[in-house]
């Protein structure tokens, strides 16, 4: 038997205390209730994994305490979310509940068995924050999903049930996986959908159990019938219906179809009369004739009971900041049930796990795959048994669900997380440099879906002409399906390079460059489709010149989440890639020694995409400028048309203009013809007002800061005007000064010729529209300069736009390098005044940062620009006692970023600094108690 009082308290050593100090559902400080005496019964629980176990309490011990021991026994520290259910004598299923003691609730010890189930599920599986608990909620999803709880459609099974194959025995092998599936039945009509199981399976390579668990939540999150129990009732017509209740508040289904809901915020109250339920509603000021009370027959008086008492625990758990106090017993009489939800709320649970701060080991799992369902049960046979810690009542191995940090003695390893990782992964920089390749790909081939998503729903609109259609299709579909094949090759390298590959390939597979030499030599074979991208570019502009029907359908595309970057960006990745392949395998030449067996492959790929990087360059060149200035176009409102041919564009951003009122923030567009100035239009699609445009031919240029009194500025003389402007700092002044001297030189050398058309199209003296723009008040100013969360959602979180609150610039340059060093992969974000950190999947491209979940998901949740952020390492007094960390910060804003290795802090540290104009900032980096000062490339 466990023995209550011998067992010590997982949770209590995790968070190093000199003895118990409580579990899952004690507040910290707390010891766990001591037992009563008397006699000892034993109760068998059923967990999720179909094992069972045996616990001992006394006869007047209350729930809690039996609660404690299965959560202590599985090591759970958020056992909060869980539950005991069993059958009461009238054959209902019911909670345990934790205050009434056990033997009250349950007559038949002997022939009764507990089930240990999720109890409330939320609705957002990031909340758990452990993986032990992820697991669970797992076997529980498995669970409904074979006894048909849990219904949904055959695609959404079948990539369930994928997962869990996933899960269970790794990496795809087409023999394997069908053994398995036939020997295991996960949904009713499992036989039906074989094909398509296996046909998700097969693109689950390289994904580790935690990695399925978490995939496989966040599709049954998503069903209508995640976590919902069904109570039988009838409406006042004697309609048969169910309720349910979930965290949002009482729903009601017909079927297995959802009908209404009540949420939390407009329910007054619940109660029930006999077999009537009754939900009182607020009352609604919108609608006169609204009912406010609604009913709802049950099958009997405990019915109504039963369904009540959850909702009341539901309500508590995600609605309350704390569990409720204990009303005092009145004197004389009592009216209404005195229950009450018993336990700590989800925001304590969340508010506990992080606070702890408890070293977390890694979840091992050992799952035992049955070949019948009877496998794993016990027979009853009313003998007492004794156990030894963490056996099974047939004195068969531990369950898998028994806390794997357990050792025979009963205390926590005490190994830290970061020796356990590197035990556990490969630590050679070729693996990272590897890693890198398979975590950028998969942001690379997302990118090519967004073409492909665009071609299959703007191209069957009848406004998109057959010839472009076929170009787009031609040319891009046969890169996306190249770079498929080459992503999985990818993945099954790692696998087997991390040792997590169920192929069991015999050879060398620590190395990387004969599959990218294998994959850049076919690549050289789509040199010609590559060729055709830039000229679907140009092709799909033209074409929206003369269509306005067009026009509009890929500016609605554009505002569709998936498409998180401008569209046209998305048609020169495949070029950009070619940029990463020969950065990833120069870096890769240099790591390794001449003698190494990957030298002479990598060697080779090095030279053919150096090759191609060559012959395509200057196509990418042209097409960059050509993508700049569509994008800018879409910014600027009172110019005609931005794109002429010869234009080439410089550097944007702020500066202060002098004018009758002082100096007024401007932004300013440097092209190597022409000067343009704007201000900033107060219109729903946050266009910038060009103002006034000053050519380059015959421009020169002077520092005036003891002219005019003003810091960092200088005044422009054109033909027919001079304008005195300022930059914020005397580095922008200095990078304003030169480019535009290289701008003068650039026009000298064309002789004017475009200046010509210039002042032939614009008028550079003051126009009406310019002097009421130069009039802006102080409090226009002020009201521009607001936050980006309050920009509109048109083109209000543009490059042009983080420029003007940041009060900054950048120029071609900055945008070519942000394009051609893309990082992806997972990081630990931690704010400021925050004490946990969430794992996230982060896109760095195009001066931002971009959060996903995971690396699946078809966009991001959330997005940093970068443009005026600093980029350090955290000091001694912030406390933050970890490996691998930097931080971005302005202003007041602050974020910690932790990565896994040092080669992916340094690509990240480093390449933020290169991108952020390739500034001069200190990275402090911590090594052997000493504090070394490194300055980050320029």
């Amino acid at each position: 038997m466990v023995e209550p009082e011998e067992r010590p308290s997982v949770a209590g050593q995790r968070l190093g205390a000199p003895e118990s100090m409580g579990i899952s559902t004690l507040e910290p400080g707390q010891r766990p209730p001591t037992m009563p005496p008397g006699r000892q019964v034993s109760i068998r629980v059923q967990m999720l994994d179909d094992t069972q176990e045996v616990f001992e309490v006394s006869q007047r011990a209350p729930g809690k305490v039996l609660f404690d021991l299965v959560c202590a026994h599985l090591n759970l520290i958020e056992g909060d979310y869980f539950g005991l259910e069993f059958q009461d004598q009238r054959k209902m299923t019911v909670w345990l509940d934790l205050l009434k003691p056990t033997l009250k609730q349950i007559r038949r010890p002997k022939n009764t068995i507990l089930r240990f189930v999720v109890k409330f599920f939320p609705p957002d599986h990031s909340q758990l924050l452990e993986e032990l608990t992820r697991y669970l909620f797992a076997l529980q999803i498995k669970h409904d999903l074979a006894c048909g709880r849990l219904t949904c459609n055959e695609s959404s099974a079948a990539l369930l049930v994928s997962h869990i194959v996933q899960s269970e025995i790794g990496d795809f092998d087409e023999v394997q996986c069908k053994q398995h599936l036939l020997n295991n039945k996960y949904i009713p009509e499992q036989d039906a959908l074989m094909d398509k199981i296996i046909e998700y399976h097969r693109k689950h390579v390289g994904q580790t159990p935690a990695e399925s668990d978490y995939q496989l939540l966040e599709i049954a999150r998503r069903l209508e019938m995640y976590g919902v129990r069904l109570y039988p009732a009838k409406d006042r017509e004697g309609t048969k219906l169910s309720l349910a209740v979930a965290h949002s508040g009482v729903l009601v289904f017909q079927g297995h179809t959802k009908i209404n809901a009540f949420n939390w915020s407009k329910v007054r109250k619940l109660s029930f009369k006999r077999k009537r339920f009754l939900i009182k509603l607020r009352p609604d000021l919108n609608q006169s004739n609204c009912q406010d009370t609604l009913e709802f027959m049950m099958g009997s008086r405990d019915c109504c009971k039963v369904f009540w008492k959850i909702c009341v625990e539901y309500h508590a758990f995600f609605r309350l900041f704390e569990e409720p106090k204990p009303k005092p017993k009145p004197v004389l009489f009592t009216r209404g049930s005195s229950f009450r939800f018993s336990g700590r709320t989800q925001r304590q649970v969340i508010d506990y796990v992080k606070d702890s701060e408890f070293k977390k080991v890694p979840f091992e799992r050992s799952p035992q795959h049955s070949e019948s369902p009877s496998a794993g049960q016990v027979m009853v046979n009313g003998q007492k048994q004794s156990l030894s810690l963490g056996q099974s009542p047939d004195r068969r191995q531990p369950s898998p669900l028994t806390s794997p940090l357990l050792t025979d003695a009963g205390f926590v390893r005490t190994d830290d997380e970061d020796e356990v990782r590197r035990k556990r992964f490969p630590t050679d920089k070729a693996y990272f440099i590897a890693k890198e390749l398979l975590t950028t790909e998969r942001t690379y081939l997302k990118d090519l879906e967004v073409i492909t998503s665009f071609q299959k729903s703007v191209g069957k609109d009848e406004a998109m002409p057959d010839s472009l259609r076929n170009l787009i299709f031609a040319n891009f579909e046969p890169v996306y399906k190249f770079h498929e094949t080459f992503l999985n090759d990818v993945e099954q390298r790692l696998a087997q390079w991390e040792g997590r590959s169920n192929a069991h390939i015999k050879g060398d597979y620590q190395r990387v460059g004969d599959v990218m030499l294998k994959n850049i030599q076919g690549l050289k074979l789509l040199t010609a489709h590559l060729q055709k991208h830039s000229e679907a570019l140009l092709e799909l502009e033209r074409t929206c010149r003369s269509s306005r029907r067009l026009e509009g359908l890929c500016r609605d595309f554009e505002l569709q989440k998936v498409c998180y970057l401008p569209l046209n960006i998305f048609f020169l990745r495949p070029l950009h890639r070619l940029m990463h392949y020969k950065q990833i395998l120069e870096r890769l030449c240099k790591h390794y020694p001449p003698t190494h067996d990957d030298f002479r492959d990598s060697r080779a790929a090095l030279a053919d995409i150096s090759e191609m990087v060559v012959q395509l360059h200057g196509t990418l060149i042209k097409m960059e400028n050509f993508q700049k200035l569509l994008e800018l176009k879409k910014d600027l409102t009172g110019v005609d048309d931005l794109a002429i041919p010869g234009r080439e564009f410089i550097r944007l951003g702020c500066l202060s203009k002098l004018s009758g009122k002082g100096l007024q923030q401007r932004m300013f567009f440097l092209f190597n013809d022409v000067l343009m100035y704007t201000s900033r239009g107060m219109t729903a699609s946050n266009q910038f007002k060009v103002n006034g445009q000053l050519p380059m031919y015959g421009m020169t240029i002077r520092e005036s800061e003891d002219e005019w009194g003003v810091p960092h500025s200088f005044t422009l003389f054109g033909q027919r005007q001079s304008v005195v402007v300022a930059a914020s700092s005397e580095s922008e002044m200095e990078k304003w000064v030169e480019d535009i001297k290289m701008a003068i030189e650039l026009a000298d050398k064309c002789n004017g010729s475009s200046a010509e058309i210039l002042s032939s199209s614009f008028t550079d003296s003051k126009s009406p529209e310019e002097s009421s723009a130069d009039q802006e008040s102080e409090d226009d100013l002020s009201a521009s300069r607001t936050s980006l969360e309050r920009q509109t959602p048109h083109r209000g979180n543009t490059t042009v736009h983080v420029c003007w609150h940041r009060n900054t610039s950048v120029s071609m340059v900055d945008f070519s390098v942000a394009l051609e060093n893309q990082l992806s992969g997972n990081l630990l974000r931690k704010f400021k005044n925050s004490n946990g950190w969430q794992k996230l999947w982060v896109v760095f491209t195009n001066f931002s940062l971009f959060f996903y979940k995971t690396h699946q998901d078809e966009f991001p949740l959330a997005s940093l620009p970068l443009l005026g952020y600093s980029i350090t390492v955290p000091s001694e007094s912030e406390n933050i006692h970890k490996d691998y960390v930097f931080k971005l910060h302005f202003k007041s804003h602050v974020y910690y970023f932790r990565s896994e290795s040092e080669y992916s802090f340094e690509r990240y540290s480093t390449n933020t600094n290169l991108i952020l104009f390739r500034m001069d900032i200190l990275l402090k980096k911590k090594s052997n108690n000493e504090v070394k000062k490194k300055k980050v490339i320029k």
